[in-house]
């Protein structure tokens, strides 16, 4: 039986362009926050994940996955040794789940990314040595890579992402009908736009959630307003499993991780 695709959520940027108060990752989103909603919904598509994060943001991770899940990497602060950013994530996320039959690699600042949108991606790799993603012929995310690309993958770092490796390889693109695949918060006014009304979530199976399931439309004050004068209101139950931070340093990536065979 293969190994099954391996989701990597990016959350240790530093997010510079938010200019609200907080990091935009712990920005309140859906009952939840902007990271727990993105993790809540890899977590409902039951593909194998692992968060890539700071000791910051690292607790909050912990809050909707199990702390072998949670990977730390120090803060791109410049005080790192280590050419730090998007594609040293990547490489300390490829590297914690070796033995994957692949990866999709998705921003945690996408909160309405749906499972059967994942499972789409993933499936694409049967094929391909990457895909990614698009919706009405735009490209987002998740990126997917194959199993083959490890040995690139993990040499990845600094600001580059993989992005020179979906120029060398042939990468399939897949057409969801999801416009979360593009939407992601950089700005307060990302956030704002995209906690209003909007498409929901997937369930746990896939499907889209009946009307009794959905956010009532409007703002937050708006859903308040309407709490009050439309009773019963459905609530979302979180599952969440608690535990401790694992800490990961630069000198660590790798360590007491076995590559896979084809790569030894």
């Amino acid at each position: 039986m293969a190994a099954a695709v391996a989701v990597i959520v990016l959350a240790a940027g530093r997010g510079s362009r938010f200019a609200g108060p907080g990091h935009k990752l712990e920005q309140p989103f859906d009952r939840s926050t902007v990271l727990g909603t993105t993790l809540r919904n890899v977590v409902r598509s039951a593909l194998p994940v692992v968060v890539v994060t700071t000791a910051r943001l690292a607790t909050l991770a912990a809050d909707h996955l199990a702390s072998r899940d949670v990977v730390v990497i120090p803060e791109a602060d410049g005080s790192s040794p280590e050419p730090l950013g998007m594609g040293y994530s990547i490489a300390v996320g490829v590297s914690a789940r070796a033995q994957a039959g692949g990866w999709l690699v998705l921003p945690g600042d996408m909160p309405l990314v749906r499972p059967d949108s994942l499972h789409a991606v993933a499936d694409a790799l049967a094929d391909h040595p990457a895909a990614y993603a698009q919706h009405r012929g735009r490209r987002g995310h998740p990126v997917a890579f194959s199993a083959e690309l490890y040995s690139e993958l993990v040499l990845l770092s600094g600001d580059e992402g993989a992005r020179r490796l979906l120029a060398r390889y042939p990468a399939r693109a897949v057409e969801v009908d999801d416009p979360g695949v593009l939407a992601d918060v950089d700005t307060v006014a990302d956030l704002e736009r995209l906690d209003g009304p909007r498409a929901p979530s997937a369930q746990a199976d896939g499907s889209r959630p009946g009307p009794a399931d959905r956010p009532l439309p409007g703002g937050r004050g708006v859903r308040a307003r309407a709490r009050r004068r439309c009773k019963p209101f459905v609530k979302l139950e979180k599952k969440s499993i608690d535990g401790p931070q694992v800490p990961f340093g630069p000198g660590d990536m790798g360590r007491n991780v076995g590559r896979p065979r084809a790569f030894a």
